[in-house]
């Protein structure tokens, strides 16, 4: 029985993680990719679901399976986020006419690349190039302090 128990947690783990892959892949990857991801995904999911008409207790297969997919797609996000390069941000910024001195050295001190158009009305427009994710977070600070408007895209590859 012991076995048993091992084994049916293993596979959900196994089936958890292959299925959150697969999702991911099917969004983010190649057709072939994503073909092969959910040929691989689905062959497995009939084994799981072989395995789920074992001997366990039905209670004690649910407690499994919802722990298993907590740690599974946790699991997944966690190597995503971890392997994902940080992508060039532009973000454009309305600045009160008056706080864009104070707005342009402390971008120039955090060294965030960046550019403006003055006199836009009573405002001045800034464009900000942020690379990683810490000079994301001081321009929101910037625009925080300052009570600033803003529009942010990602790059995209061509």
């Amino acid at each position: 029985m012991k076995e048993l128990l091992v084994l049916f947690v293993v596979c959900n783990i196994a089936n958890v993680i292959i299925q959150t892959v697969k999702s991911l892949v099917t969004v983010k990857g190649s057709p072939i990719a994503a073909a092969v991801v959910n040929a691989v995904a689905y062959g497995f999911y009939t084994y799981i679901i072989i395995i789920t008409n074992c001997e366990l207790p039905v209670l004690q297969k649910c407690i499994i399976v919802a722990t298993c997919n907590l740690i599974g797609v946790f699991i997944v996000k966690y190597i995503e986020k971890k392997s994902q390069k940080d992508k060039l941000w532009k973000v454009e910024m309305t600045i009160p006419k008056e706080k864009s001195n104070f707005v342009h050295e402390y971008l120039t001190m955090k060294n965030i690349p960046h550019n403006y158009i003055e006199n836009i009305g009573k405002y001045t427009i800034f464009n900000c190039y942020c690379s990683t994710q810490e000079q994301s977070i001081k321009v929101k600070n910037i625009l925080e302090k300052v009570g600033g408007k803003y529009f942010a895209s990602e790059s995209k590859i061509l």
